[in-house]
């Protein structure tokens, strides 16, 4: 059902700018000499793709020649009975204006918003001065038609012939959408080049694809029939009638519910700016409603610390519900090598006293805050991170969540370097009534240098 690429390129000849001055009566005898019969329904089939696809007739010669064309293939017969009887009420039908007085655009797979002189020119070949208007050369077309106004014709007799003739057809055959789509960007046609667009015609037209198929439709699915067996088996299907069937789309299918859509829409906020009580309120709550949805709402281990920053709360409440997802250890790496803060400091020690969390990931984390305590050269923070950091410290012995023996040495270091500090020499007041066993529960090894910060 498609032309041969020496098929095409002749019938391009045809509608070639060059014809400029040759007749549309000349070049309806060209068309009809080139092709036969049988072939007018692919003849017009590939006109019509042309004439949907502005771009690949951007002069307007050629979508001139292309209507007169199209119309003179079934000339002498009923209008309603052709095939492209619609296309041509599509042409003259007055195109629908927003309130600014601009064109809406048209559906894809129409006939794009043609000048005033193709439709002028259509009405005249649908009219009665049929004749005449093919004596004509499309410049003259052009310089007579194209400010003119469009003669009034009466289309309702066709309109009504063709709605009882679509209304014979089934549902399923008047729905889909095309499968070649236009450049809406108007800007660009006038610098493809001729043999470029030839060449992107010649790709679609002479593709494996029929040119009457080249449109995207449902799939209609209905169940087989059982095998019949004998004459009193139940009828399994009796159409009395021509059968009507309608599209059925599955409306929630890629739409997501409006819990989960608003749960993204906050979490997506909690990435870059501090959330209201009330929000936090609301995203903790959708998601206690389903645990699921934790993994839908756009946290990457790499997002992570931005969350931390903004919300720790949030991220605490995130963390948790992630603990059986194949990911957790990537979250914990994320937050654990992230910049040290007291937000950060939070959620591992909101995490630790909730649950167990990997001892190499809380070690990791105490050595690099006292290691960013150690090389930060701002005194004023310096001071201010190291009274964090040995308040974090204590937390965590405190409820016996470290193994305090695996980090003696590496906190009581950090206790004599920040020994100025006071909550400093508070932690290492601690250390030592550990190790001494005034304190149950916990012991460390002797220390081989004994330092008293008291």
């Amino acid at each position: 059902m498609t032309l041969a690429p020496k098929e095409l390129a002749k019938l391009m000849d045809i509608l070639d700018e060059e014809n400029l001055d040759t007749t549309l009566e000349v070049l309806s005898n060209q068309l009809h000499q080139t092709f036969a019969k049988e072939d007018r329904f692919k003849v017009g089939m590939t006109l019509l793709l042309l004439l949907q696809n502005i771009d690949l007739l951007p002069n307007h010669v050629q979508r001139i020649m292309a209507v007169a064309l199209l119309f003179d293939l079934y000339k002498g017969e009923s209008l309603a009975s052709t095939p492209f009887a619609t296309v041509f009420v599509q042409i003259l039908k007055p195109s629908e204006e927003t309130g600014n007085g601009v064109s809406r655009p048209n559906f894809s797979g129409h006939i794009p918003v043609l000048s005033p002189c193709e439709k002028n020119l259509l009405a005249h070949l649908l009219g009665y001065n049929a004749k005449e208007i093919t004596k004509k050369t499309p410049r003259q077309i052009i310089d007579e038609l194209y400010f003119a106004t469009t003669p009034p014709i009466d289309l309702t007799n066709l309109q009504m012939q063709l709605a009882e003739r679509h209304a014979e057809l089934p549902a399923i055959s008047k729905c889909g959408n095309p499968i070649i789509l236009p450049d809406m960007d108007r800007s660009k046609t006038a610098e493809i080049d001729k043999n470029l667009g030839r060449n992107i015609a010649e790709s679609l037209i002479t593709s494996d694809i029929p040119l009457c198929s080249q449109s995207y439709r449902p799939e209609f699915l209905r169940l087989a029939p059982p095998i019949f067996h004998s004459a009193n088996e139940l009828t399994w299907m009796n159409v009395t009638k021509p059968a009507q069937f309608t599209a059925e789309y599955d409306t929630g299918m890629c739409v997501s519910n409006c819990a989960g859509a608003e749960a993204r829409k906050l979490m997506g906020k909690a990435f870059k700016s501090v959330l209201t009580l009330q929000q936090q309120q609301h995203l903790v709550t959708e998601l206690d409603k389903d645990p699921k949805l934790v993994y839908h709402i756009g946290l990457t281990p790499g997002r992570l610390p931005d969350l931390v920053e903004n919300n720790p709360l949030i991220a605490i409440e995130v963390l948790l519900k992630l603990m059986q997802s194949s990911q957790i250890t990537e979250y914990f790496s994320v937050l654990v090598n992230m910049e040290m803060s007291l937000h950060s400091m939070e959620v591992v020690n909101r995490l630790t006293t909730t649950v167990d969390l990997p001892t190499e990931f809380v070690h990791l984390y105490i050595s690099n805050c006292i290691s960013t305590c150690e090389t930060i050269k701002d005194r004023y923070m310096q001071n201010r991170l190291v009274r964090l950091v040995c308040v974090f410290l204590q937390s965590l012995i405190r409820n016996k969540i470290i193994n305090v023996q695996e980090l003696f040495i590496e906190v009581q270091a950090f206790c004599i370097e920040f020994s100025r500090i006071r909550e400093a020499a508070a932690l290492f007041r601690l250390l030592k009534q550990l190790e001494s066993g005034d304190i149950g529960g916990l012991t460390v090894p002797p220390a081989k240098n004994k330092i008293d910060m008291c």
